[in-house]
C-alpha cells in the first residue's frame, strides 16, 4: 500500500470518528436541554393573537371557540365564552414545559392517553390554538400527578410528561359564560305569577322601601306564612346563572309557566319556563314601559332573545313559586259533635 493511500484512509477514518463524535454530542446536548423546554414554542408570546381554539375528543365531543369584534363565543351554542377560563388555558399552554421524555412508540400511546383522537376509543383531548399564519396542536392525555400530565404535539412521535397539568373539557357547556341575569330585588315592584297548572297571583309593593309584598288573590280563609312571604320571589332573578343554553324552538309550549317581573323604573322581564325531564328551561323577553329603561331592555333583548336557558332546579322553583308555598296550612275541617251527628 502506497503512502498516499495510507494517508487517504487515515483521513477518512478521522473524518468518520469526528462525525460520530459530533452526532453523539448533539444527541447529548438535545437530551440535556430538553427538560424545561417549552412544549409549544412561541405560543406564550402569541396568546393575544389567537383567534380560534378547537377542542376535540375521539367520541365526537368538540368545542369551537372563536373570537370576533364582540369577543369570544362558543360556536356550538352561539353564546359568549368564559374568557377568564379560556385565557387561563392559553397561558397554561404557552407555559407548558417538558418534565421528561416518554414513549415514541404509537403502540404505547394509549397507555398515556396521547393517541390520535381520530379513533373513537381515544381518551385524550386535542387542542388546536390558531393564530394568523400559525397553528399549535397538542394532544392532552392522562394526568401523572396533581401538577403534571402526558402530552404529545400532534404529528410528532415523541410523547412527553409536561407541567402544568392540563385538564381541558371538550364539552361546549363547560366553556359558556354562565352569568345570565342580575335583577336586584330592590328594583322589583311587582311579580305576576301565571303557573301552568295552578292558581295565578300577584305580589306587589307600592314603595321601594316597603318591606313586604301584598299578595292577591288569596284563597278564602287562607293566610300568608308571614308578612315577608313573597319577598324571596323578588330576588329570584338576582345573580341568575345558566347551566347550558340552546337556540329556542319556534313553537311555544302551551303548558309553560310565566312570571312577569316589573321594576319601579319601568323594566319588564317576562320569564317563561317548563321542565323537560331533569332539565329546568326558561326563555326571557325584555320590555320597557318607561324611557329610562328603554336602552336596558333593548340590550337585554339583543342578548337573550332566541335562546332557551337551562338553569339550576332550585332557581327555577324560586322564579315560579306556587301560591300554596306562600300560605299557612289550611285549617282542618271542624269535627262534628255527637249531638250534631244525632240530629
Amino acid at each position: 500500500m502506497t503512502p498516499r493511500r495510507v494517508a487517504v484512509l487515515l483521513a477518512a477514518g478521522l473524518a468518520v470518528i469526528a462525525f460520530a463524535m459530533w452526532v453523539a454530542s448533539t444527541r447529548h446536548l438535545e437530551r440535556a436541554t430538553l427538560t424545561g423546554d417549552l412544549v409549544l414554542p412561541q405560543l406564550e408570546r402569541s396568546v393575544n393573537a389567537i383567534s380560534e381554539v378547537d377542542l376535540a375528543k375521539g367520541d365526537g365531543t368538540r368545542t369551537t371557540l372563536k373570537r370576533d369584534s364582540a369577543g369570544w363565543n362558543v360556536g356550538e351554542r352561539g353564546w359568549p365564552a368564559d374568557t377568564s377560563k379560556l385565557r387561563k388555558l392559553l397561558l397554561d399552554l404557552g407555559a407548558l414545559t417538558v418534565v421528561e421524555e416518554k414513549t415514541r412508540l404509537p403502540a404505547n400511546y394509549p397507555q398515556l392517553g396521547v393517541e390520535d383522537v381520530s379513533s373513537p376509543q381515544a381518551s385524550g383531548t386535542r387542542i388546536d390554538a390558531i393564530a394568523p399564519g400559525r397553528t399549535w396542536a397538542l394532544i392532552i392525555g392522562k394526568s401523572s400527578s396533581g401538577k403534571s400530565g402526558y402530552v404529545r404535539v400532534a404529528g410528532a412521535p415523541q410523547s412527553l410528561l409536561a407541567a402544568p397539568l392540563l385538564t381541558p373539557d371538550a364539552d361546549p357547556k363547560g366553556w359558556l359564560e354562565h352569568a345570565l341575569l342580575d335583577l336586584h330585588a330592590e328594583r322589583v315592584r311587582e311579580v305576576t305569577e301565571r303557573p301552568a297548572d295552578a292558581a295565578a297571583y300577584t305580589a306587589v309593593r307600592v314603595k321601594k322601601d316597603a318591606p313586604d309584598f301584598t299578595v292577591s288573590p288569596l284563597p278564602k280563609g287562607r293566610l300568608l306564612t308571614g308578612p315577608a312571604a313573597a319577598e324571596p320571589i323578588a330576588a329570584a332573578l338576582s345573580t341568575l346563572t345558566l347551566d347550558d343554553v340552546h337556540k329556542a324552538s319556534a313553537a311555544a309550549d302551551a303548558h309553560q309557566a310565566h312570571a312577569l317581573f316589573s321594576t319601579f323604573d319601568g323594566l319588564e322581564l317576562d320569564v317563561a319556563g317548563h321542565q323537560d325531564g331533569a332539565r329546568s328551561l326558561i326563555t326571557i323577553s325584555a320590555h320597557a314601559s318607561a324611557g329610562q329603561t328603554q336602552a336596558e331592555a333593548q340590550n337585554l333583548s339583543a342578548r337573550l332573545a332566541g335562546f332557551e336557558f337551562e338553569i339550576p332546579q332550585y332557581r327555577y322553583t324560586a322564579i315560579f313559586k306556587p301560591l300554596e308555598e306562600l300560605l299557612q296550612p289550611a285549617a282542618a275541617p271542624a269535627k262534628k259533635t255527637r249531638s250534631a251527628q244525632a240530629q
